[in-house]
């Protein structure tokens, strides 16, 4: 007696089936992780009072890109790097000609899109010149003098002759560095996305498999 026996698909087939469902469920994962990691970094920036344009700087990208890969990979990063970081690890700032960092006191305004001006870019916008002001204790100040303090609490040129309702204002403080708080854990999400890799991966696997 004689038997024979065949395997339709044949095994080679049944292999390259396989792997090209493992390439696909590697990639589907890592694009899947990405995508929340990239959300839970928004989330963390938004939620931290950072506004709504940092958390957008958040972007991903999965390699390779228009092919499956078992070496499928994600990268998540920021167009903003610099201050995301700073934020992240609670970066100490410096002045950059190793002077004076000046923050803009309320009375200074906000420039174009609400950016902050420098004490430069506030004298060119009104025309007036900014007085320094040494403070033994206490950091030292930029101020303007003979203006007054119109409804939104901005300083600007005061036209009275007599003098009445104009003050000396605050517009920068002077301070030698600043601190800034650690306000994200940028790190604590990018753990909890790679320890969701495995089963990520497995669910893809099946899925595919079972067509769901």
């Amino acid at each position: 007696m004689k038997i024979s026996l065949s395997v339709s698909p044949d095994l080679p087939t049944l292999m390259q089936r396989e792997i090209e469902a493992g390439e696909r469920a590697v990639s589907t994962a890592m694009r899947e992780a990405s995508t929340a990691l990239k959300a839970d970094w928004r989330g963390q920036i938004t939620g931290a009072g950072l506004g709504q344009r940092l958390a957008n700087t958040i972007r991903s990208k999965v390699f390779p890109t228009g092919k499956p890969s078992m070496s499928a990979a994600g990268l998540v990063y920021s167009n903003a790097p610099r201050i995301v970081a700073a934020h992240d690890e609670g970066t100490v700032i410096r002045s950059a000609d190793g002077f004076f960092l000046a923050i803009p006191t309320e009375a200074a305004g906000r420039g174009v899109r609400g950016r902050r001006l420098t004490p430069g870019e506030w004298e060119r916008r009104t025309g007036l010149r900014l007085v320094f002001i040494y403070r033994r204790r206490g950091p030292s100040l930029l101020v303007a003098e003979r203006v007054r303090i119109n409804t939104r609490g901005r300083a600007v040129v005061s036209r009275a002759k007599t003098g009445k309702n104009q003050v000396t204002a605050p517009i920068f403080i002077l301070v030698p560095q600043v601190k800034l708080a650690k306000r994200l854990d940028l790190d604590r999400d990018a753990r909890a996305v790679s320890d969701s890799l495995p089963a990520r991966i497995v669910r893809a696997w099946v899925d595919r498999k079972t067509g769901s």
